[in-house]
């Protein structure tokens, strides 16, 4: 008769492991449990409305009673930080740069040229620059300059778009009175919801047009949609816009082109043909405008202003569904409230936040690559400058020695073509980052067609 053999005996060992293991694992799901119901309390709670906000309330301040932590963030824009191309020091350009001083001859900008600085500035730079004081200006400055929608409502008996025509024609000493703040939680968010929105009628009237336009722009969903509906309204941005087109339309109602139309001086956004640099140019062309003549070739010639967004809708970031707002205001966490950084600047002062969340390489690596496009668009700039200003002195010259007629008239076309190119880039605040290989396009125009203009000028024998 067979034994069965022994079975083993189990190792209390183990089974004290086992125990003490899931008894700790147990603890821990348990208490990360208690913490997020903790933190989901804390963010619900967080905020407490301390004052009553309205569509007048244009003081910042009044605000961040409400939203301090917003509020801090944004006081900080008056900081100094600078990057290799770009800061808050209010040094002049055309000291830094001569060269300008003969491209912007017989204009305002020859006078007073600045870097550009932070939100904080913007209002107290509009007062300090000479372009006010030695040239007439008209209240359209403020359209961007200063928290300017209730100005509006005032001047209009409550009709913003009415005000907005009577304020641009105003004087701006005129002008000046009727606001006190640079631009403010207003300009952007809805006082009652909060919900982001855009307020400048220049924006509002622009998307309009643009909307009618033949140009694609996949990265504007709400456009595309609205082109494909039986648009028997007008595309209205407020009303169609997603919430990720706005965090970079309430940017783009201000870095913009634009120019002053007409006797009435209104502020006026170019974009009836599209964005490009050509297609903004031959609409300007279409309603003969021209914002001086330039002594040295009378040439009718364009001054760019700042095409942030232009610039911005031809580049990767753009087509990518990235908006302005994720790089220049990333989203930060204090304790369990995640909020955008209203401390609005160059992404290249906060990679971590604004860069490494989308590209996972070290910050040294990221730095390096948008300053190698930033070099090599200002190298290429420089360029454009030299070919412009030797382009200048050529048809200058020929002028004297009797140049004149169809030849005179091709040169004058060519210099604004490459006079707009040069300073479209120039004025445009990424340093060619924002659309680099666009950026590189338009610079490359500018030098082949300034050289262009001196072959025309020495073809003809009189340089």
């Amino acid at each position: 008769m067979s034994v069965a053999a022994p079975q083993p005996r189990p190792n209390r060992l183990i089974f004290g492991f086992l125990i003490a293991v899931t008894a700790g694992v147990t603890y821990l799901l348990a208490a990360l449990i208690s913490n997020i119901g903790e933190r989901k309390e804390e963010a619900r709670e967080h905020f407490v409305r301390l004052a009553e906000l309205s569509e007048e309330t244009i003081d910042p301040a009044i605000w961040g009673q409400n939203f301090p932590r917003q509020y801090d963030s944004y006081k900080r824009t008056v900081d100094t930080d600078r990057t290799r191309f770009g800061g808050s020091e209010a040094f002049s350009k055309l000291d830094d740069d001569p060269r300008w001083r003969r491209i912007f001859a017989g204009y305002a900008f020859s006078i007073d040229y600045r870097e550009e600085r932070g939100h904080a500035y913007m209002l107290s730079d509009q007062d300090e620059t000479e372009r006010v004081h030695k040239f007439k200006q008209s209240g359209a400055c403020l359209h961007c300059h200063s928290s300017i929608i209730p100005a509006y409502r005032e001047a209009g008996n409550g009709d913003v778009m009415r005000g907005f025509e009577l304020v641009c024609a105003m004087p701006i000493s005129e002008a000046r009175g009727m606001v006190k703040h640079p631009v403010s939680c207003l300009d952007c968010h809805d006082p009652n919801t909060l919900q982001l929105r855009v307020t400048r009628p220049g924006f509002i009237n622009a998307m309009r047009d643009l909307a009618r336009s033949d140009a694609k722009y996949p990265h504007m969903p709400s456009l595309e949609l609205w082109r494909k509906s039986s648009r028997e309204k007008e595309y209205d941005v407020n009303a169609l816009a997603t919430r990720q087109e706005m965090r970079s339309f309430v940017c783009g109602q201000c870095h913009v082109e634009y120019y002053f139309k007409g006797p009435g001086k209104l502020v006026t956004y170019p974009w009836q043909n599209g964005l490009l640099v050509e297609q903004i140019e031959s609409y300007y062309d279409e309603v003969g405008h021209q914002d001086w003549e330039h002594p040295d070739t009378a040439a009718p010639v364009l001054k760019a202003q700042h095409p942030e967004f232009e610039l911005w809708s031809q580049g990767i970031h753009a087509r990518s569904g990235v908006s302005c707002a994720d790089c220049h205001m990333p989203y930060k966490r204090e304790g369990a409230v995640k909020i955008s950084d209203h401390h609005v600047r160059s992404p290249m002062l906060n990679v971590s936040r604004a860069c490494q969340t989308c590209h996972r390489f070290p910050e040294e690596e990221l730095k390096s690559r948008a300053l190698a496009i930033q070099d090599r668009t200002k190298s290429m700039m420089t360029r454009a400058e030299v070919a412009l200003v030797e382009m200048l002195e050529a048809i200058k010259s020929a002028k004297s020695n009797g140049l004149e007629g169809d030849a005179l008239t091709k040169a004058q076309r060519l210099h604004r073509q490459a006079q707009w190119r040069l300073d479209f880039v120039a004025a445009e605040n990424s340093m060619g980052f924002h659309a680099p290989q666009e950026a590189a396009r338009i610079l490359a125009e500018s030098i082949d067609l300034a050289r262009q203009a001196q072959v025309q000028v020495l073809s003809t024998g009189k340089p």
